[in-house]
């Protein structure tokens, strides 16, 4: 994906995909809070007809007693055992447990972001970001997410150390609902061994046709599977908020769609209240959509399937948790292929990026492009995506490297439709001002429009982008020469008639634009975003 959703790994060993799972404060307040204000609505509307509850006070932050870290440490057996009996996942031992402080996990946070492969990942892919115009050219990412991370710490469990980590500044209460929800990550350890089976996006950069492949045929993988594990994880949390009220989200469906209307609020997280929008969705993805995907398979299915079934058979793709059902028939995803780029590329440009533009990508860029009624009409239109970046040669210093002009890029789309294909291209012309200046039609090297598909150049600060369209295809060039830019077009285009056909099920799926982020960030652990206010 182009938004890559952090995975992370244990700063002591980035080799290993340790679930260093950091759950953040935000987020569980904000969604315990919703749950009670959600169900005593009602109640106080029927006494008070008109008039709306008060809004929650925020929480205090306050430094717990020693009495009140024992209660935290004996909670744990009793949290644990609700995380159970509500997902069926059995306990095969004890969850060590240790009491952490602020200095502590703020070290921990800053020695991950230096280490850990996904934070490397995400650091390196934010240049193509802005290549894309996901993210504004002067946008600082390492500080702003160091700064977004500390403001949402509440707690996290590792499955390396198999530890739970509860923190001293929080009270009990505030804590218990957190700890569950990441006691439900160790109970999914226990049963699968997070792990082996977390991290499977490939490190190393592509280098042949047969690599650019396997790297987007394991594109969304983690990203899925980061779904999966949030959206089982919310289900505890929420069940165990609504449990005093007797509701529940598979007794009573509707609540969710209200719980997660309030997911968005950033009243009480000033740092994420500034994010980009592709930072804020791709963030909440795996809380809201993955909650809603393990709803849909528990009330489908049952609760075996919804989580030891998920866990055995996780799902492979965005386009899989967006779509529930499909995932239920085993339907697979779409994939475009890559054709043999290299011997075109190879002399002046150095593979700096590919991955799929998966489900969720698409839905960000176009809410960015165009808003949220491009959003809504574009994504179910949707039919694959995919990119590829490569850094000139010729740039030699760092000042250079770091800078979008050293990038080249190519997308390719595919739609349901033609009118998709074209309404979407429109879109993306008009929005190349966002991140290019000097933007000006090219009519006089513009090629005619054939059977074959059309095409539209635009001269820009940092070369020729030409939009060519054949159908349901899309086919983006950014900072190619025009000779080139037609060439890989035809490659591209091309290949999709002839090549195979490939789906998201083929192998086990890379990472995407929004990978890495993802990955990293619920690496960490709950985010306060996930919680409703």
């Amino acid at each position: 994906m182009i938004f890559r959703h952090w995975t992370g790994v244990n700063g002591q060993d980035a080799n290993n995909a340790s679930r260093n799972r950091i759950a953040v404060l935000l987020v569980a307040v904000a969604i315990l809070s919703a749950c009670f204000s959600v169900a005593a609505q009602q109640t106080k509307q029927q006494a008070e007809p008109g008039q709306a509850p008060p809004a929650p006070k925020p929480q205090a932050e306050t430094h717990i007693t020693p009495e009140q870290g024992k209660e935290l440490f004996r909670s744990v057996d009793e949290l644990i055992k609700f995380a159970s009996e509500e997902t069926g996942l059995p306990i095969r031992h004890e969850v060590k447990r240790t009491l952490t402080t602020r200095t502590a996990v703020e070290k921990y946070l800053n020695e991950k972001f230096n280490e850990d492969e996904d934070a490397k990942r995400m650091q390196q892919g934010e240049i193509v970001l802005k290549k894309f115009g996901l993210l504004d050219r002067d946008f600082n990412l390492k500080p702003f997410m160091l700064a977004l991370l500390k403001e949402q710490i509440a707690g996290y469990y590792d499955s390396k150390t198999k530890t739970v980590y509860m923190l001293d500044w929080i009270d009990p209460d505030t804590q218990k609902p957190v700890l569950v929800h990441e006691l439900t990550h160790a109970l999914q350890d226990q049963h699968t061994d997070l792990e082996k089976w977390n991290n499977q996006t490939p490190s190393d950069t592509s280098k042949n046709v047969n690599e650019d492949n396997d790297h987007l045929a394991k594109d969304e993988l983690d990203t899925a599977r980061t779904a999966a594990l949030e959206g089982q994880a919310m289900a505890v949390f929420l069940d165990y908020s609504l449990k005093p009220t007797g509701r529940s989200i598979v007794k009573d469906p509707e609540l969710l769609e209200q719980l997660q209307n309030q997911m968005s609020s950033t009243d009480d997280s000033p740092v994420l209240a500034r994010a980009p929008l592709l930072l804020s969705e791709s963030l909440l993805f795996p809380y809201k959509d993955g909650l809603s995907f393990e709803q849909d398979v528990w009330m489908d299915k049952g609760k075996t399937a919804a989580f030891a079934g998920v866990l055995d058979r996780p799902p492979s793709s965005s386009w899989e948790v967006i779509n529930p059902r499909k995932y239920e028939r085993s339907e697979q995803s779409p994939m475009l292929v890559m054709p043999d780029i290299h011997p075109l590329l190879n002399s002046r440009y150095k593979p700096y990026d590919i991955g799929q533009v998966g489900q969720l990508d698409l839905r960000i860029l176009a809410q960015i492009f165009g808003g949220e009624g491009a959003a809504r009409e574009f994504t179910p239109a949707w039919d694959g995506g995919i990119y590829w970046a490569g850094q000139r040669l010729s740039a030699k210093t760092d000042a250079e490297k770091n800078s979008t002009n050293s990038i080249a890029l190519l997308y390719l789309s595919g739609w349901k439709s033609a009118a998709s294909a074209h309404g979407f291209a429109l879109m993306y012309a008009e929005q190349l001002g966002r991140k290019y200046s000097g933007v000006k039609l090219d009519v006089a090297d513009e090629a005619p429009a054939s059977a074959l598909g059309s095409e539209v150049i635009y001269n820009t600060n940092e070369g020729p982008v030409v939009i060519t369209e054949r159908g349901k295809l899309v086919f983006v060039s950014e900072s190619f020469d025009l000779e080139t830019a037609r060439k890989l077009a035809d490659l591209f285009l091309d290949e999709q008639g002839t090549g195979e056909i490939k789906t998201a099920g083929v192998t086990v799926p890379k990472s995407g634009l929004s990978q890495s982020w993802i990955s990293f960030m619920h690496s960490c652990g709950m985010v306060k975003a996930a919680l409703v206010h």
